[in-house]
């Protein structure tokens, strides 16, 4: 393509199809037509690097999370959250980053950051605020919670509030099906939540509130936890606090009741299973 061509592209809000925006007539190969549509590949600029002080800091977070690991590839996801550490999502100057520190091409740190849901991908506020909406917890009321919020906070699924605190998210599983319906924000529990409990919970959050979760240490920010789930310490007074609740120990306490026990493994071919 020539300069002019590659020019006309990108004033054509990012189409490359040889300079115009292609109609059906214009997409032809041989004289024949080739269905039509014009192809958008969303051209954009290239990401903007970090400054020198926030690059020499991620530079040496990067080397000791790196360090942990026999294979430097084996460190993407930590160092993924690491970047949504320092802009609340993962931006192209983090994917480029993670890149250069790994030893990958950009795509090959792009294929991994947009197929797991933690890693966002847009500006995240203070608080993420994600609601179980699968089976169990929406039987139990995990939809009209959501459905409260929204109208609560004026905002839908994967928006934010204008002052920057709540980012307002559905979720497919939370993990904790025995204290249905749940909401986790910035991936701590509050459990057997209500409509009523739900807003309060975010009016304390936007209000600059301490909110401790069902289970663990006083709530910090999103930036915050993503650089714990980088690998570094968690030093939140409480943090391992709590103990399984009687819905999760229920059935266990059946099973003793009965006088219930594992079966005993059981010999074969290749030895015990």
């Amino acid at each position: 393509m020539s300069t002019e061509s590659r020019s006309d592209s990108m004033s054509d809000g990012g189409r490359l199809t040889g300079g115009r925006e292609a109609s059906h007539s214009d997409s032809t190969s041989g004289g024949q037509s080739t269905g039509g549509s014009a192809i958008l590949l969303k051209l954009g600029t290239r990401p903007e690097p970090y400054q020198p002080f926030v690059r020499e800091r991620l530079e040496t977070d990067a080397k000791e999370i790196i360090a942990r690991y026999p294979h430097p590839r084996s460190a993407l996801l930590p160092l993924l959250h690491l970047v949504q550490s320092e802009e609340s999502y993962v931006t192209g100057t983090g994917i480029d980053f993670c890149a250069e520190q790994l030893g990958l091409t950009g795509a090959e740190v792009t294929a991994v950051a947009t197929f797991y849901s933690m890693f966002r991908r847009t500006p995240t506020g203070d608080y993420h605020v994600g609601v179980c909406t699968n089976t169990l917890c929406a039987v139990m009321g995990g939809d009209a919670i959501l459905a409260a919020l929204e109208r609560h906070l004026g905002i839908g699924h994967g928006e934010t509030t204008a002052d920057g605190a709540i980012t307002l998210e559905h979720v497919e599983c939370n993990a904790a099906c025995d204290f249905a319906p749940v909401i986790m924000v910035n991936w701590e529990f509050f459990d057997n939540q209500t409509p009523e409990s739900a807003r309060a919970l975010v009016d304390a959050l936007r209000a600059g509130q301490q909110v401790t979760p069902t289970r663990g240490a006083p709530l910090c920010t999103f930036k915050q936890t993503a650089r714990i789930l980088a690998g570094f310490p968690d030093e939140r007074e409480g943090v391992l606090d709590g103990a399984a609740g009687e819905a999760t120990l229920a059935g266990l306490r059946i099973a003793r009741e009965q006088g219930m026990q594992a079966p005993a493994p059981q010999d074969d071919a290749e030895g015990l299973r």
